[in-house]
């Protein structure tokens, strides 16, 4: 109160002084933030991965932070704003609504909370730096993974001690057994729900993963050589002893299956590759050749002309009489050794316009298209024949400058990875994800399976006479990329009932603008003459149901005029409708858009579902009395309610609907339980339940949803074993909720416990009682009809 008065008392203009300098900073800063958008505040540009954001977030951080600067009023909101760019745009869901409807598309704002400067110092994106650790996310785990490759990956969460503590040595175990197996690393935190999904529960965890079997965990001391030692015991690539009487056998027969030989050859004197390192590069090696040693025995020597240890390269196709054929390696380095191997076999087959059409017509191919000079990555791609071989996919490539023609027709501007499906040259899929082995294994399997083809003009669904699901996109999105995978096991389960196709916005930019694209990645499916943009989560299931809701639509969409004729004057009496006021832009409105749906299917047959574009129609909505959105509504009888609760799944929106429904089962007494129950003429089925129990406050709308599907069969009735508790003991009740049917059996009397029902969903019980009631059939022939009440 004192300081109030202090103040009172001082002059006006001392006042403003003081004020003013604080008003600045508030003004400096809302322009500041208002001046630029989030890729421009982490000074990444919109094509940028999660990675290079997080790297971008993390330099930012390490300078901007509060913590660095006392002295800046301004450095809170600053850096709030910083951290609020990074939290939306690292989040592939979040960053296309962002792309969308910039900022007034998402959900509400940030609370104010963020790390301190130590955080990002120490525990930040530990392995981002490091170039033989792979930092694999939810959306490339699986892939990594079943690729055929071995993975040694390391779950770690930022804030755990032991995690900093094993990082120097994981490093150096990385750069030890690069090449031979990969490295990986998950952080914990960013990826909680995949942690939890593969049951970690404790960090590190370190396992080994091979496709097709369980991951074995790493429990021994963790320093370099126990890793080394653990990891090198999956490798079970063997080494095969050459001698006298077996190499002349051993080598023309690899040979005949277009395997070569890497042979060290060994004497007493002479060099000779150590066994660890032999084994390693069996491993690096897997399916490319046959790795082998020999005793230089004094007949063999002469043959391969060896006078001291040595390494050679027998590639497929050489022979033994040939010396110039072979490649004697110099090195007893693992690394040198591979990459001279890699350089030194045959490239990929090399399909030419003159080939291309035959090669492909009958067969799966994954084509490698170069332009000139060599990419980085085409000496990996020699692997992949021996990747995909169980796969019974072929893999080629085409020069497109050589061809330039062929690469045109196919709208391929620059090099890529594209899979041919066996059903003719315009039956492709071209690759979108990293530029790295695991991620092209796993494209082409996933792709062969599917029914997902890359459109372009010649072959764009113009017609429409097939339902069909159109992906806008552009490659260097995000967000498009991770929903790719999505469409093809979305394919896969509508194979025959739909066609999926891909459009590259950033070639065909005026197939895009004739359908007005405005933000990637935009989904379109197009049914005859209708056309609707999918607005759901990026996943296989939220396009399923979309689709299955567009076939057989549960929520009505309704204009002003609709509204009036059938919320405003209802055909029936009792008739119920829930209605949500949106706008397209809305982020929360985006949200609920697919748990409404859901929503709307549970309630079928009970409440009637509808929904409102206020975008659209916005005065109207303003004539309701709609403030924001969404604006969730149920209208019973002559009355309207609104859905203030927490939750906005279906469930809860299920729950709160059908609250206003007149019951339709009866709550029994001790006293109506042997009258109408045990002593009565009608089926019953039962709800005994708490007041006090979740699951059974969870499961008391779906028992008045099964009231309604009997209703006319069997009655309904709920027995509260807390204020009845001798009666449920006396049916012999143990658990909250238990359902029990009790069917009328003629002139016998029911059994107090009646017959159990093991499950809680309504549809399930009611299938279940009417069948026990089919079979009892030929003893209920005299039974009467429900009666009423």
């Amino acid at each position: 109160m004192a300081h109030r008065v202090a103040l009172r008392a001082q002059h006006p203009r001392s006042i403003w002084l003081m004020v003013l300098p604080m008003l600045l900073t508030v003004l400096l800063v809302a322009v500041w933030a208002e001046g630029q958008d989030y890729y421009e505040l982490l000074g990444v540009s919109r094509e940028a991965t999660t990675k290079e954001i997080r790297r971008a977030f993390k330099q930012l951080a390490l300078t901007m932070h509060p913590d660095k600067n006392p002295g800046d009023p301004s450095a809170h909101e600053k850096f709030l704003q910083v951290n609020r760019a990074y939290e939306v745009l690292k989040d592939e869901d979040l960053r296309k609504k962002y792309d969308k409807y910039g900022e007034k598309g998402l959900d509400e704002q940030q609370d104010g909370r963020y790390e301190s400067w130590n955080y990002y110092r120490y525990d930040f994106g530990i392995y981002d730096d490091d170039l033989e650790i792979i930092t694999l996310d939810s959306g490339d785990f699986e892939a990594a993974v079943n690729s055929g490759e071995i993975w040694f990956i390391n779950f770690y969460f930022p804030r755990c001690s032991h995690c900093h503590q094993l990082a120097p040595t994981w490093r150096d175990f990385a750069k030890e057994m690069d090449g031979v197996i990969r490295i990986g690393a998950v952080n914990c935190g960013d990826n909680n729900h995949l942690c939890r999904r593969k049951g970690i529960n404790s960090y590190p965890s370190l396992y080994i993963y091979r496709s097709g079997q369980r991951p074995e965990k790493f429990n021994g001391e963790r320093n370099r050589d126990n890793l080394v030692r653990f990891s090198m015991q999956f490798i079970t690539t063997t080494i095969t002893q050459l001698w006298q009487g077996n190499v002349f056998s051993e080598i023309e027969s690899a040979f005949s299956s277009g395997l070569g030989w890497l042979i060290t050859f060994c004497s007493d004197s002479g060099d000779c590759l150590e066994p660890r390192t032999r084994q390693k590069l069996a491993g690096m090696l897997t399916d490319l050749i046959i790795s082998s040693s020999i005793t230089c025995l004094a007949n063999l020597s002469v043959v391969f002309q060896v006078t001291s240890g040595a390494t050679a390269l027998f590639p497929p196709g050489s022979a033994l009489n040939k010396p110039d054929s072979v490649l004697w390696l110099n090195t007893l380095d693992s690394k040198e050794i591979y990459n001279q191997v890699i350089n030194h076999l045959p490239d990929l087959e090399l399909l030419t316009s003159d080939s291309f059409q035959s090669k492909l017509a009958h067969h799966r191919w994954l084509i490698s298209f170069t332009f000139g000079n060599k990419n980085s990555a085409s000496n990996e791609y020699k692997k992949l024949q021996a990747f995909l071989r169980n796969d019974h996919i072929q893999v080629g490539r085409v020069d497109c400058i050589a061809d330039s023609e062929l690469c045109q027709s196919l709208y391929i501007h620059k090099p890529c990875m594209a899979v041919f499906k066996g059903l003719g040259i315009h039956d492709f899929e071209i690759h979108h994800g990293k530029d790295v082995l695991y991620n092209i294994v796993g494209f082409a399997r996933d792709s062969v399976r599917a029914f997902v083809t890359t459109l372009g003009p010649d072959n764009f669904p113009s017609d429409r006479k097939e339902p069909w699901l159109v992906d806008f996109f552009a490659p260097w999105c995000p967000p498009c990329r991770a929903l790719l995978p999505e469409l093809r096991k979305a394919s896969i389960q509508l194979a025959g009932q739909m066609k999926f196709g891909t459009l590259d916005c950033t070639i065909h930019h005026n197939l895009c603008s004739r359908y007005n694209i405005q933000a990637y990645p935009t989904t379109v499916i197009f049914n005859g003459s209708s056309v609707h943009e999918y607005e759901g989560h990026h996943s296989a299931d939220g396009i399923l149901e979309f689709i299955q809701d567009l076939v057989n639509p549960s929520v009505l969409i309704l204009d002003p005029s609709s509204f009036t004729e059938k919320i405003k004057g209802k055909t029936y009496e009792g008739q119920i409708w829930a209605v949500d006021f949106y706008a397209p832009w809305c982020g929360p409105c985006q949200a609920l858009m697919p748990e409404w749906r859901r929503m709307a299917r549970l309630l079928s047959g009970q409440i009637l579902v509808g929904s409102v574009d206020c975008q659209r129609f916005q005065s109207f909505c303003q004539s309701q009395s709609v403030r924001a959105y969404p604006e969730i509504r149920l209208y019973p009888g002559n009355s309207r309610q609104s859905y203030n609760g927490w939750h906005r799944d279906a469930h809860s929106l299920r729950t709160w609907a059908l609250s206003f429904l007149p019951r339709a089962s009866v709550d029994l007494t001790p006293e109506t339980f042997r009258s109408l129950v045990l002593s009565g003429r009608d089926h019953w089925v039962l709800d005994f339940y708490a007041p006090w129990c979740g699951p059974c406050q969870h499961f008391a709308p779906e028992f008045e949803v099964l009231a309604r599907m009997l209703k006319g069969e069997v009655r309904a009735g709920k027995v509260d074993c807390q204020a009845h508790y001798q009666t449920c003991q006396l049916a012999g009740i143990t658990a909250y909720p238990t359902v029990r049917l009790y069917p009328y059996l003629g002139k016998k009397r029911h059994e107090q416990s009646g017959e159990h029902i093991n499950s809680r969903d309504a549809n399930v019980i009611a299938d279940t009682v009417r069948q026990r009631l089919q079979q009892l059939l030929p003893r209920l022939h005299n039974k009467p009809k429900v009666s009423a009440g």
